[in-house]
């Protein structure tokens, strides 16, 4: 939910998308560079599928199409897994909790977990985070994806804890033209590890340079 004020409901995806378009609309954006992050790939993915003429160009890191494993989509998380994680930041919620699984290569940085704990709180209550894992299995939009026409660029850590690489090489290989680059490492979050290598990556996409 950001550290906006609360909302009464978490939002859907598609409720996510007109809130990014009001804000396009305030700060007098018709068109932008669009960064999707993890869960919210999922927002910016529907964006550039459905509102072609908002983006220039789409970044997906860390991202996916849909959460939960199904037949035809082997490579998501196990329903039990899910209602694993579930439930241990359900119980540490504010605390820092699982900064081990976002950030391994930082789990053992007490300032990072302080800051972690702290950007929690503020981000949601533990209800809203409730309310907000329990619309992750309805997340899916893999059907959007072959629509998507914007210069789209997909960037994966190898051994992401939380959102495992063949989710991101689905994205890269059902948007058409879309270029995928993986990097060595553990970590979810992006600005930990090498980040560097990832800022490159996309600012040579969107600029070239």
């Amino acid at each position: 939910t950001g550290l906006s004020d609360p909302a009464p409901h978490a939002p859907t995806v598609e409720e996510s998308v007109d809130d990014l378009r009001a804000v396009m609309d305030a700060a007098g954006s018709e068109r932008a560079d669009v960064l999707g992050i993890s869960e919210g790939g999922t927002m910016a993915a529907l964006l550039a599928a459905s509102h072609p003429a908002r983006v220039n160009a789409l970044v997906l890191y860390g991202a996916y199409a849909r959460l939960l494993e199904a037949p035809d989509y082997p490579q998501g998380v196990a329903e039990g897994a899910l209602a694993m994680f579930v439930e241990i930041h359900d119980k540490g919620w504010g605390e820092g909790v699982a900064l081990g699984a976002w950030a391994p290569s930082r789990q053992g940085d007490a300032q990072l977990k302080q800051w972690w704990a702290r950007l929690q709180r503020l981000a949601a209550s533990p209800g809203m985070v409730r309310n907000i894992f329990a619309l992750y299995p309805q997340v899916d939009c893999r059907e959007v994806l072959p629509t998507i026409q914007v210069p789209t660029l997909v960037l994966h850590r190898r051994g992401d804890r939380m959102i495992n690489i063949e989710m991101g090489r689905y994205l890269a290989e059902h948007i058409p033209g879309a270029k995928l680059v993986e990097f060595e490492g553990d970590d979810h979050l992006f600005f930990t590890g090498d980040a560097d290598a990832i800022f490159d990556e996309i600012e040579e996409f969107l600029t070239g340079v």
